[in-house]
């Protein structure tokens, strides 16, 4: 068993400054990594009530802040026609794309050793 001494960088260490932390705060939250993993699938743009949809269970509201702290991320792109009644289109960005392998791997671990 390691001493603390040796553990005291853990103790220390500011994850918000790591790539690792980085990387949680882009993916943490109940709905972030559904999202990402569902435009994914999807391909191509998919409208708000679509993907309403195909979540189930997350309430507009959530899913229009999730879909926010995204975009402000950089990881989903935002589309809106200016038409009546208006029109708007979600989908990944190169840099939400990128994440996609990252979930992949965590889905393989899952199924790997889940229950």
């Amino acid at each position: 068993m390691a001493d603390s001494e040796d553990l005291s960088y853990v103790h220390n260490a500011d994850l918000k400054t790591t790539g690792f932390g980085h990387t949680l705060a882009l993916l943490g939250g109940k709905y972030k990594m559904l999202i990402l993993y569902a435009l994914t699938l999807n391909q191509d743009p998919i409208r708000y009530n679509a993907l309403k949809r195909l979540l189930g269970n997350i309430s507009f509201k959530t899913l229009t802040n999730t879909l926010r702290e995204l975009e402000a991320d950089g990881l989903v792109a935002r589309k809106e026609y200016p038409q009546i009644p208006p029109k708007v289109e979600y989908s990944l960005t190169d840099l939400g794309q990128s994440l996609i392998p990252v979930i992949d791997v965590m889905c393989d671990w899952g199924e790997a050793h889940g229950a």
